[in-house]
C-alpha cells in the first residue's frame, strides 16, 4: 500500500465490530495506524481486534454505547491510556440493521428517538469527547453519513433524517474546529453489500445497480479508500465536505 502518512497514528472507529466499520478499521491498520474497535458488542469487538492483530495490525477493543456520554468518555479515556493520543475519529456507529421501511407517519416516536440517539447524538458525543485530545495537535474526524440523504430514499425517514443531520453537523464542526487544525468531513456511502444490507433487501446484489454509472454492486472495501484519504495528510486542506461514494448513482 502507498504510504498515506498514517503510520503510528491512533484511530477510533465506532461500530467497527463488523460491516463498514470493520472495513474502515482494517484499512487503517493496513496503512499503519493503531486502531480502537469501539462497539456496543464487547465480544464482537474483541474478536474483530484479534482478527486485525493476527494480520499484523495494531488493534484494541473498546466497549461503548455511543448514545451514552459517560460510556463515550470512558471509551476515549481507555484509548488514550492505550495509545497516548487520538488522531483520527471515524464516527461509523449507527442503527441500520433491523430497521423496518415504512411511511414516515407510521414511524413511532420511540423508533425515531432510538435512531437519532445513536446515528446523530452518538456522532456528536464522540466528537465532543475526542476534541480535547485533538485540540492543539490537530486531527481528522470522518463522519459516516449516507447517500440516501441526496436521493431522499422513501419509507426510511428516521434513518435518512439522522444521516442528513450528520452532514449538517459536519459542516458546523468543520467551521468551529478549523482553527484547531482539525479537519471534519463526511463520507456518504451508497447502498453497500454488508450483511445488514443483504438481510434487508431482496436480491441485494442487483439493487439499484442499473441506476449507477458503474454497473456493479458496492462492497465495503469500495468505501475504504475515501475514508483513508479523509483521515490522511493528503486531505489536509479539505474540510466541511461530503464525499459521496456510490458508483455514480446520484448523477443518473
Amino acid at each position: 500500500m502507498t504510504d498515506l502518512g498514517l503510520a503510528g497514528k491512533s484511530a477510533v472507529v465506532t461500530g467497527a465490530a463488523g460491516g463498514l466499520g470493520f472495513a474502515f478499521a482494517d484499512g487503517l491498520t493496513r496503512a499503519g495506524a493503531r486502531v480502537a474497535i469501539a462497539d456496543i458488542n464487547a465480544g464482537a469487538a474483541r474478536k474483530a481486534a484479534e482478527t486485525l492483530a493476527a494480520q499484523g495490525g495494531a488493534a484494541i477493543a473498546a466497549s461503548v454505547d455511543v448514545s451514552d456520554e459517560a460510556s463515550v468518555e470512558a471509551m476515549v479515556s481507555q484509548v488514550v491510556a492505550a495509545y497516548g493520543s487520538i488522531d483520527i475519529l471515524v464516527n461509523n456507529a449507527g442503527i441500520y440493521a433491523g430497521l423496518k421501511r415504512k411511511p414516515f407517519f407510521e414511524i413511532t416516536t420511540e423508533e425515531w428517538d432510538r435512531v437519532m440517539s445513536v446515528n446523530l447524538k452518538g456522532a456528536f458525543l464522540c466528537a465532543k469527547a475526542v476534541y480535547p485530545r485533538m485540540k492543539g495537535r490537530g486531527g481528522k474526524i470522518v463522519n459516516i453519513a449516507s447517500a440516501t440523504v441526496f436521493s431522499g430514499s422513501p419509507l426510511w425517514m428516521h434513518y435518512v433524517a439522522s444521516k442528513g443531520g450528520v452532514i449538517a453537523m459536519t459542516r458546523v464542526m468543520a467551521r468551529e474546529l478549523g482553527v484547531d487544525g482539525i479537519n471534519v468531513n463526511a463520507l456518504a456511502p451508497g447502498f453497500t453489500l454488508t450483511e445488514a444490507s443483504k438481510a434487508m433487501i431482496e436480491d441485494a446484489e442487483n439493487y439499484g445497480v442499473a441506476r449507477g454509472a458503474i454497473h456493479r454492486a458496492a462492497h465495503p472495501n469500495d468505501m475504504v479508500g475515501a475514508c483513508l484519504w479523509l483521515a490522511s495528510p493528503f486531505s489536509d486542506f479539505v474540510t466541511g465536505q461530503t464525499v459521496i461514494v456510490d458508483g455514480g448513482r446520484q448523477f443518473i
